[in-house]
């Protein structure tokens, strides 16, 4: 195993799975017991039911459920509870979330990947089921009565003979002198049973978000907290020569400025160095930055140049790259001759861009650090600090916000690191801000990415033999000084996993430096792998005259698994086996064939400057098909008054989430898809506000979007990322349907349409 891939097992998060983070709530299920540790929760009393991690009922009757999630918008710190409360047969009302810190006995926390449902689905069942039968055996006993007598409802156990019920407040003390049941003895509701999940549930913190009680990053205060803004180096890597901060001390409210030291690579997610200026308050700390005079010493990367590496990435995509999937022979498939079709593709870097920039507190004392901060990952958020610090992870306490937003950048902590390192400086409290310009010159970028597809095709247009290869920074180069080529679960997002029926396919890639740093984003390289293969389908079926959404059902026999261990693909399924979680044509075909349904597809036809686009995509373990509207006037301009998003995410917990998760994704990618680029020169990021890179605005985003859930038995699985791919494709389908002109590069602001 190389290097790259020991990195990949270890510590790679990637939006997809944490490989060696893979702890799942089984493990920790049903030995812990928060009695065991009163610190682990808040509110922990030695007289609750404890039976799980997640899990504790009090005496006066309130059920505590630990969400050990991130909640930034999916809503999860609401869905899972949903899941355990429903199992217990809880009043909902009567139940109270409670946000878990940085622990590894929660199991893993990284909030991203799709996986949070999927994972942790089960843990939250037996939690719940766990209670009610320790609940309802200890009724059983107090009556003196068969257990199968009782039943949990609402809230109380209820004898059926006689109808004498009882809280469940009341049967905490005998209920938690018994064992916990294993769990093979569990026995889980029916769905016909359930009373939350697969019901529309408003968010548990809504109230106080849109009253503005809610807590997010911004909003911690510290007693004796000092207030810091970070000049961070304009190119990756760089270094301070010399600096004057005379101009910055004369500043109201500036107290001194720190000098931080930069990383020493691999970058991974340590602070960037630069010169800190503490004050009294943020505004004063922004305005004495303003006054910093920097000498910088740039380093290798101010070579880097977007237009330039543009054409290097375009040139190594046409050639041989290093094979990820074969099957067949492909290379005797194009000598025979006949219709051969190529394409290229292109998209740009891209920002996170979250609502909430990074901001961070810290406070070191006596050796341990305790960091409030909004963070998708407080695991990394404890490895960061504590590798910043020189102590061990277990001395850090982490405290999670909520999140105005994440994307993936709030999986990387180097913010809170930063404010740990000010906080063991100073002596105090310290609170970092990033402005929303630090927030878009030093991300973690979403890659840059060139596309090359060829295929020769049959007599009705069906290829026999695809080559596709894509070429990009890779996220592995933030864990590996130089990595050019990518991790092998880089490539599992959407290149080497397409399910059409080819007898002929190879998937290859090719290597690329990394300038700046590169992060997960949402859905990650299924984006551009997406965006560059469902366009390429849409090509076949226009050259062979067909309709796209026939075609691509053609492509799609039903009942297929792709076989992908035996094509030479080692395939991580985003971390889950891949028996349990196949690739089903079956479901993609259903989700296509709704698609179409309800958006009345070829009911009229595309032309003129009106078409629809279509395109299915799986990722996350979940199936989604986007059909796009599109209306492009005389001057080029884009209208995209309808998008229509059908998911098969298996078991749908809390459909009012699904269906935002499936509206936030078709807007963000029409947002990508129009203007969204991040550029540099002299290795300097080139935007930095939403005036230069800009998110859709009202009159950019979808006038309407319409989402359907597919009914589904199947197992839950995550929908804050899959819903973005597909839409990129649509978008770029409909555009040519409406105009007949391609669109093989992103954003569109560089395309001319007319």
């Amino acid at each position: 195993m190389n290097t790259i891939e020991n990195v990949s097992r270890r510590q790679f998060i990637g939006g997809v799975f944490s490989a060696g983070a893979f702890v799942l709530a089984a493990k920790v299920f049903p030995e812990s017991a928060w009695a065991q540790e009163p610190a682990f929760r808040t509110g922990a009393d030695a007289a609750a039911l404890n039976p799980s991690v997640y899990l504790g009922i009090q005496p006066d009757g309130t059920v505590f459920i630990v969400t050990h999630r991130s909640e930034m918008g999916t809503g999860i710190r609401t869905t899972l509870p949903m899941v355990a409360a429903d199992e217990l047969d809880a009043d909902w009302g009567r139940c109270r979330i409670e946000q878990g810190i940085g622990d590894p006995r929660y199991g893993d926390q990284n909030t991203d990947g799709s996986r949070s449902i999927r994972d942790f689905y089960e843990a939250f069942r037996r939690a719940g089921a766990s209670a009610r039968t320790m609940l309802v055996s200890a009724a059983a006993a107090q009556w003196n009565v068969p257990v199968s007598q009782c039943v949990a409802q609402n809230h109380e156990v209820v004898h059926q003979a006689s109808g004498r019920r009882v809280g469940y407040g009341a049967l905490v003390a005998v209920a938690g002198r018994l064992p916990v049941p294993k769990a093979e003895e569990l026995q889980f509701k029916p769905n016909a049973a359930w009373r939350l999940v697969g019901k529309e549930t408003s968010t548990y913190d809504q109230s106080d978000i849109l009253t503005g009680k809610a807590r997010f990053g911004m909003d911690v205060f510290r007693d004796g907290m000092v207030h810091a803004s970070i000049e961070h180096p304009p190119v990756l890597g760089g270094t301070v020569r010399s600096y004057d901060d005379n101009a910055s001390l004369k500043v109201r409210g500036v107290q001194q400025t720190v000098a931080l030291d930069a990383f020493k690579p691999p970058h991974l997610f340590q602070p960037l160095g630069g010169v800190a200026v503490i004050a009294n308050s943020t505004w004063a700390a922004l305005q004495g930055r303003k006054q910093l005079k920097i000498e910088w010493a740039d380093g290798a990367h101010a070579s880097f140049e977007s237009e330039s590496f543009k054409n290097e990435l375009l040139q190594t995509v046409t050639q041989p790259g290093k094979v990820a999937r074969n099957l067949g022979n492909v290379d005797a498939e194009f000598a025979k001759g006949g219709k051969v079709l190529e394409a290229t593709y292109y998209t740009p870097m891209a920002a996170h861009a979250a609502m909430e920039p990074p901001a961070a507190v810290a406070e070191f004392s006596n050796g341990k650090a305790t960091i409030w901060t909004p963070t998708q990952n407080p695991q990394a958020v404890q490895e960061a600090v504590g590798a910043a610090l020189g102590i061990d992870k277990k001395d850090v306490i982490c405290h999670v916000t909520l999140l105005g937003g994440g994307f993936g950048r709030k999986s990387k902590p180097d913010y809170a690191a930063e404010a740990a390192v000010l906080a063991k400086k100073l002596g105090k409290p310290v609170k970092v801000v990033w402005t929303r310009e630090d927030d878009i010159r030093f991300d973690y970028y979403h890659t840059t990415a060139a596309v090359y597809h060829k295929a020769s095709v049959d007599g009705r247009g069906k290829p026999t033999a695809w080559l596709h290869r894509s070429v990009f920074p890779p996220i592995a180069s933030t864990f590996v000084p130089n990595a050019r080529e990518p991790l092998g679960l880089e490539l599992d997002l959407g290149l080497v996993d397409l399910p059409f029926d080819v007898p002929n396919i190879r998937a290859e890639n090719g290597p690329a430096d990394a300038h700046v740093r590169i992060g997960w984003f949402r859905a990650v390289s299924n984006n551009f792998h997406a965006f560059a293969a469902h366009s390429f389908a849409d090509e076949m079926a226009h050259a062979a005259g067909r309709d796209p959404l026939e075609f691509l059902l053609d492509m799609l026999p039903p009942g297929k698994i792709p076989d992908l261990k035996a094509q030479g693909v080692d395939y991580s399924n985003y971390g889950v086996p891949y028996e349990k979680y196949p690739i089903k044509t079956d479901r993609l075909r259903r989700v296509l064939q709704v698609a179409g349904e309800r958006s009345g597809w070829g009911k009229r036809k595309s032309g003129g400057g009106w078409g629809l686009g279509i395109a299915a995509h799986r990722s996350f373990n979940t199936y989604v098909a986007s059909v796009v509207e599109v209306e492009v006037d005389s001057r080029g301009g884009v209208r995209v008054p309808r998008i229509e998003q059908v998911v098969d995410a298996g078991i749908a917990i809390n459909p009012d989430r699904v269906r935002s998760q499936m509206e936030g994704s078709a807007v963000m990618a029409v947002g990508l898809a129009r203007t969204g680029e991040i550029t540099a020169a002299g290795g300097r990021i080139k935007q930095s506000n939403f005036h230069d890179f800009q998110v859709a605005r009202m009159n950019d985003a979808p006038y309407q979007v319409n989402v359907h859930i597919v009914d589904s038995g199947e197992l839950p699985t995550g929908v804050g990322e899959p819903g973005l791919p597909p839409v990129l494709a649509a978008f770029a389908n409909a555009i040519f349907a409406a105009t007949g002109k391609r669109v093989r590069e992103l954003p569109l602001s560089r395309q001319k349409l007319v």
